[in-house]
């Protein structure tokens, strides 16, 4: 299923219980979303947004007649995040809309009581969202990818792409989930490059702000290709990630199919430095 038919899909899961509440007690149903991300495309969770309120619109919600919408952006800033959280929960929303893990955990901790509908989650069970995928309890729903078991995998394929491999760099997103599930996640990648005889450079990336020096490190390093770990932060920034690795020749693979669009969109002669005399793009769908 292609992920704006998936992002749809959610829109279901939400529509229930507005008509629910719209029927109860007569007004018009109220959504909060919060977005990690920007609020202009291309930024990735933008998009998701779109597609989630078209999937509303074909199932009889349209925004300013039946529906009331208020979007929250954070901008990559986990701080705003927890802010803007807590200001959607004091303007009282019938439903939030979280889009990730790094969104759904501010707004649980905000409110135990609004229904909240994460959309795209981490381990819902390690980040303290729901109680068992089984039986969620709480006040938390939604949708998740268990992203941790395919970290290895990607490793192995990128391995695969670039003959001869032996230094990766990996960006990762220390606040993109919970401590627990972001020590799953290293230790999974960790445990694969020692498997696949790598040497594993694992570079942290707060925010945006942190590319530059993040990359910086990367070319002291020698790293002969990039892997993007899965992070919302991370996605919301690809088509930056993906023009300083381009700028800098390096092999990258991100965690979303989003990942290879961007590459694409890239200069023909942006081509995989380690690769000479093969005109294989540096960009690897996982």
């Amino acid at each position: 299923m292609k992920r704006r038919d998936f992002i749809k899909l959610v829109g279901g899961v939400v529509a229930w219980p507005l008509a629910a509440h719209a029927q109860q007690v007569g007004k018009v149903p109220r959504i909060g979303c919060l977005s990690p991300g920007r609020s202009e495309l291309p930024d990735p969770t933008f998009s998701m947004l779109n597609a989630f309120l078209q999937g509303l619109h074909e199932l009889g919600y349209t925004e300013g007649q039946n529906l009331a919408i208020e979007r929250q952006y954070a901008a990559g800033s986990s701080d705003r995040l927890r802010e803007l959280a807590a200001e959607l929960v004091r303007r009282k929303p019938d439903i939030i809309v979280a889009f990730s893990t790094t969104a759904a955990r501010p707004a649980k901790q905000a409110t135990g009581t609004i229904p909240i509908v994460a959309v795209a989650m981490a381990d819902p069970v390690a980040d303290e969202l729901v109680a068992s995928l089984a039986r969620p309890g709480g006040n938390v729903t939604g949708t998740t990818f268990l992203g941790p078991e395919l970290v290895a995998k990607r490793l192995q394929l990128l391995r695969e792409v670039i003959p001869g491999l032996s230094r990766v760099a990996a960006l990762w997103h220390p606040n993109a989930y919970s401590e627990c599930t972001m020590a799953g996640v290293l230790n999974e990648i960790e445990v694969a490059a020692r498997a696949l005889g790598l040497q594993l450079q694992l570079v942290p990336a707060v925010g945006p702000d942190d590319f530059v020096s993040a990359f910086a490190a990367m070319a002291r390093e020698d790293a002969e290709a990039l892997i993007v770990m899965p992070s919302p932060m991370l996605f919301g920034e690809y088509r930056r990630i993906v023009n300083i690795a381009a700028d800098r020749r390096l092999p990258a693979m991100g965690a979303a199919r989003e990942f290879v669009d961007l590459g694409d969109s890239c200069p023909t002669e942006r081509t995989c430095p380690i690769l000479p005399g093969r005109p294989r793009r540096m960009w690897t769908k996982s």
